[in-house]
């Protein structure tokens, strides 16, 4: 069988992870959370009280200080971020990551260095990426393109939900207005902008569940390996 590149892009807490989770699991495939990646270099410039506008410094600390890695948690079955060695999937999730990650990201340094890592943990294929570029800059060539959306309250309180499990007390308000802000940084940024590819299959996430959301991308994926068999028995 084909292994296929899944490319999930879409605005924050719509399931993009979720969703890309589960595919992942049911196809036996590797699962990479690129936002995760771009969440601990933020996390690393906050720690170290370096300036988002310090090139220099940023570039610097890309190339010799900031290395990103994958752990499996055997208890969870979870890929969870390590920073320099140093799992730190809680403090990626915190509040004052998710009001800087949009602001890190539009760094075109950041980007080109994730994007490159990126391209490499993917080159066997077999990997489903969510993110929000990845079906139009880090894998424009992915089998599978889906890009997700839902309406901002519902989003808010499926955050809301995960950072009150996590311990985490935010207003539902304060969480809008953090989604609204990384939703126009995103959308508006220079370097590798939050799009819809020509090719992705819109999938509107507000009023479905995460079964629901799995199968339609696992829908989509027998379809483009029929696809690709269909393709080789032919010629």
């Amino acid at each position: 069988m084909k292994n296929l590149v899944i490319a999930i892009d879409g605005y924050s807490s719509c399931g993009k992870s979720t969703t890309a989770k589960a595919v992942a699991a049911a196809l036996h495939y590797a699962y990479l959370d690129t936002g995760a990646m771009y969440r601990g270099v933020t996390l690393f410039l906050l720690e170290n009280n370096i300036a988002f506008d310090d090139m220099p410094r940023i570039e610097q600390v890309l190339h010799d200080e900031i290395h990103l890695s994958f752990k499996r948690n055997r208890r969870t079955g979870r890929n969870e971020l390590c920073l320099n060695e140093v799992i730190r999937e809680d403090d990626i999730r915190q509040m004052r990551v998710s009001n800087s990650v949009s602001e890190v990201s539009v760094i075109a340094q950041v980007r080109h260095a994730m994007v490159a890592q990126q391209q490499r943990l993917g080159r066997k294929r077999g990997v489903v990426m969510d993110g929000r570029d990845i079906g139009t800059t880090v894998f424009p060539d992915a089998e599978v393109k889906i890009f997700m959306t839902a309406d901002v309250e519902v989003r808010a309180r499926r955050r809301q939900d995960e950072l009150t499990a996590a311990g985490q007390d935010v207003p539902l308000p304060d969480i809008i207005e953090n989604l609204r802000k990384r939703d126009h940084i995103d959308s508006t940024r220079a370097e590798s902008p939050l799009r819809r590819a020509a090719d992705a299959v819109l999938l509107d996430t507000t009023h479905i569940t995460i079964t629901e959301q799995v199968d339609f991308v696992l829908d989509k994926v027998s379809s483009a390996l029929f696809a690709a068999y269909a393709h080789k028995i032919n010629g």
